[in-house]
């Protein structure tokens, strides 16, 4: 089933929201099953990913420019080489549902239960966003 999932935090200055076309790996019958589809979808991506430094040590105009729009400018190489855990990965990601730190909307409309029944269809748009804690100081 391929769903499009936009991820937005409000505190990225980057206010331009990209579409990704995501391929669950089945229909999930709740929020929780969803969450658990995406998380272990991005552990097993993140730990399959390649480490070490490339051959080439250098980036051309195109790539800053491409990169630059991003936000970020570096080499790709990947300097911590543990692996994720997806029982931790798993768990934080249904607590911090649980804790108010990221919402989820389905078609604009918001998902509030984790285990209430949830109707995903082919092509649906889901929207993921993350709130951020504000910090200061007390005059």
């Amino acid at each position: 089933m391929i769903v499009y999932i936009t991820v937005k935090s409000l505190s990225q200055k980057n206010k331009v929201l990209n579409k990704k076309e995501w391929q669950l790996s089945k229909a999930p019958k709740s929020l929780r099953s969803l969450l658990i589809d995406v998380v272990t979808n991005h552990v097993s991506q993140y730990n399959a990913r390649e480490t070490g430094v490339t051959f080439v040590s250098f980036l051309t105009q195109g790539e800053i420019d491409v990169q630059g729009s991003t936000g970020k400018v570096g080499f790709g190489a990947i300097y911590n080489e543990q692996k994720a855990d997806l029982e931790e990965a798993l768990d934080a990601a249904i607590v911090a549902f649980e804790d108010g730190l990221y919402k989820v909307f389905i078609n604009d409309v918001e998902i509030e239960q984790l285990d209430a029944p949830l109707v995903v269809q082919e092509r649906d748009d889901i929207a993921l966003i993350r709130f951020t804690m504000l910090a200061g100081r007390l005059w």
